[in-house]
């Protein structure tokens, strides 16, 4: 049974989704733009019976608290050092990533200050090098390159409801298939008062995400992770060759691609489930093998 709970890290109220048994290995679920946990509804209780799994909102997404400009930092440096309190609050010593858009660099920077508590990272749609931008960024790398007011105003589109539906049916071979909830719930929290500027301030600050991306490629070469990139092949905004690149730097990276867009988890839930869970088990065996021997992690399987 998955419980709704909320932590307070400096202050701001963190809503997460939590399932599973305490004592089995845990996977820390990271959502994106401009979605939240919600977006893991199906997938945690796919692993649960096996896995601790936890999902939080971002702080200015989802049931999280969006504390004004004023008095929070806007950046990913920033909602990574939260993520990272977060996980020692709720007791997270060791676990599993999940990342996907922008759980990717915050995942990845958790990682790369903290290797040693990361046993696996599953990547859905998480970007670490170049040529995995598509097109799609030109006008957010635009305002990167000229942070003026007209470029800034130029990216409120992509705040629209209609830009969101189509971050979730674009590449769908059938959009009857995802659920107008989803898309829904992230329009209606993007409409709040200033989570706008929030979400501008975030596209302005993507720019440190991509200059770190050698810092998270040599993190890859030196923990060799396992790893699992999982990819919607018909993502506008992150190629297939940002899934592949993967194994430059980590030659044992597992590289499995599905005819689905952004938001893969929508319309191919069970078959990314199963893959992770074939994944993990794998990578429990070896991290955790106490748990093995007490028929956790895949020994049942």
């Amino acid at each position: 049974m998955t419980t709704y709970r909320h932590a307070t890290i400096d202050g701001v109220k963190i809503f997460y989704r939590e399932a599973g048994r305490h004592d089995a290995p845990a996977v820390l679920l990271l959502h994106g733009f401009p979605t939240s946990s919600h977006m893991f509804r199906d997938l945690i209780p796919r692993l649960a019976d096996r896995y601790h799994v936890i999902a939080p909102d971002l702080p200015g997404f989802g049931f999280s608290d969006a504390p004004s400009r004023a008095s929070f930092t806007y950046t990913f440096a920033n909602l990574a050092r939260i993520v990272g309190r977060f996980t020692e609050v709720v007791g997270l010593d060791r676990y599993a990533l999940y990342v996907f858009d922008y759980g990717a660099p915050i995942g990845f920077r958790l990682a790369t200050a903290h290797p040693e508590r990361v046993t696996a990272i599953v990547s859905q749609n998480g970007n670490a090098y170049a040529e995995g931008l598509s097109e799609g960024w030109n006008p957010i790398q635009r305002y990167w390159q000229e942070p003026s007011e007209a470029n800034r105003v130029a990216l409120r589109a992509l705040l629209a409801p209609e830009a969101t539906r189509w971050q979730y049916v674009h590449g769908v071979a059938d959009p009857t298939t995802v659920a107008p909830e989803a898309y829904t719930l992230d329009a209606a929290l993007l409409a709040r008062p200033g989570n706008d500027e929030i979400q501008l301030d975030l596209f302005l600050d993507y720019a440190s995400n991509v200059a770190l991306y050698p810092t998270f490629q040599a993190y890859l070469r030196s923990a060799q992770p396992p790893l699992l990139a999982v990819w919607g092949r018909n993502d506008p905004f992150f190629l297939p060759a940002g899934a592949e690149a993967f194994r430059r730097d980590d030659p044992n990276a597992e590289v499995r691609l599905v005819e689905a867009g952004h938001f893969a988890l929508e319309t191919h839930g069970e078959e990314i489930a199963g893959a992770i869970r074939e994944f993990l088990d794998r990578a429990c065996s070896k991290s955790h093998p106490a748990m093995v021997a007490a028929g956790g992690c895949g020994a049942a399987a």
